[in-house]
C-alpha cells in the first residue's frame, strides 16, 4: 500500500480497507475471539501470568519468523542471548516484547520515534556505525531473512514511512485489525533499517493491536499465529499485500486476523493450563 498523500486519496484510507470484501468478517471473528478470552474466568485472578506467557509465546513466534525457530522452553530457560545469530534474534524478539508496552503513549503522536527506539531495542544498542535506530541510507544493505521482496530506495522510503506516520497521527475509524494489518505490511515493505524488519514490523503490530484497545492486556499474540501458519503462508500473504490490489489487501488483513486467532487460541490454552493448575 503507497502511503503517499493524493487529493483524489480518501480521507481516511485506512477505513476504506475494512468494507474490502471478507475483511468486516475478519473483524468480526477477531472480535468474538479476543472477547472469549477476555471473558475467562482465568483473566479475573491470573491475568499478570497470561500477559507475561503472552510475550514469552509471542516473541518464540517472531524469532522463528525470522529464522530462529526455538522451542518455547528452550526460549524460557536461556538467559543469555549473546551467542551466534539464532540466539541473537530470539534476544532480539524478547527485548522488543517487553519494550512494546512502554511506547503506547508515543506511538500516536511519534510513531517514526517509536520505530527508531524499537530498532535500538532490538539491535540491542549497539552499532557503533551509526545505522542502529535511524532508516537506512542510500546504498546501505539489508539483512532480513525471509522477505525477498523489491528493496524501496532510501528516498522513497523515507516518503513512505512519513505517510505512514501522517495516517497515525491523524487517526482512522478503521478497525484495529485493519490498522495493525497495515502497518506490520507497510514496514515489512519498505525494510526501513538495515536489519530487524520483520521483528520491528510484528512488534509495531502487537503495539497497535495494544493501543487500539483491542487487547489492551497484550494477551492474543499475533505473533504465536504468524508462525503457526508457517513462514511459506506469511510470505505468500505478504506477496498479496505488495500487490496494492483489493483482494491481496483484503487477503493480507485476513491472514493477519486469522493471526490474532491463533494468538487467541494460544492464551485460551494458557488460561486452561492456569486453572488446571498445570502452569
Amino acid at each position: 500500500m503507497s502511503t503517499h498523500a493524493s487529493s483524489a486519496a480518501p480521507a481516511d484510507p485506512l477505513a476504506a480497507l475494512g468494507s474490502l470484501p471478507g475483511v468486516p468478517d475478519s473483524v468480526d471473528s477477531v472480535r468474538r475471539a479476543v472477547d472469549r478470552v477476555y471473558g475467562h474466568r482465568v483473566m479475573r485472578r491470573r491475568g499478570g501470568e497470561v500477559t507475561s506467557e503472552a510475550a514469552l509465546r509471542g516473541a518464540r513466534g517472531s524469532a522463528a519468523l525470522s529464522g530462529a525457530d526455538w522451542a518455547l522452553e528452550e526460549v524460557r530457560r536461556r538467559t543469555d542471548f549473546r551467542g551466534g545469530a539464532e540466539a541473537r534474534t530470539v534476544g532480539a524478539a524478547l527485548r522488543l516484547t517487553a519494550e512494546a508496552g512502554q511506547l503506547l503513549s508515543i506511538w500516536r503522536q511519534s510513531p517514526l520515534r517509536v520505530l527508531a527506539r524499537l530498532h535500538l531495542v532490538a539491535a540491542g544498542g549497539t552499532g557503533d556505525d551509526g545505522a542502529v535506530g535511524r532508516p537506512r541510507l542510500a546504498g546501505e544493505p539489508v539483512d532480513e531473512p525471509l522477505i525477498e521482496a523489491r528493496l524501496p530506495g532510501a528516498d522513497e522510503v523515507a516518503g513512505r514511512l512519513e505517510g505512514l506516520a501522517g495516517l497515525i497521527t491523524a487517526g482512522s475509524s478503521a478497525p484495529a485489525l485493519v490498522s495493525a494489518a497495515v502497518v506490520h505490511g507497510e514496514l515489512l515493505a519498505l525494510r526501513p533499517f538495515v536489519s530487524h524488519n520483520g521483528l520491528v514490523a510484528r512488534a509495531a503490530e502487537r503495539i497497535v493491536l495494544i493501543g487500539s484497545g483491542l487487547d489492551p492486556k497484550s494477551i492474543c499474540p499475533a505473533e504465536v499465529g504468524h508462525a503457526e501458519q508457517g513462514r511459506a503462508a506469511y510470505a505468500a500473504a505478504f506477496d498479496r499485500y505488495l500487490s496494492g490490489a483489493p483482494e491481496g489487501m483484503a487477503a493480507w488483513i485476513a491472514h493477519c486476523g486469522r493471526a490474532v486467532e491463533l494468538g487467541v487460541r494460544e492464551s485460551t490454552a494458557v488460561c486452561e493450563a492456569l486453572q488446571r493448575g498445570a502452569a
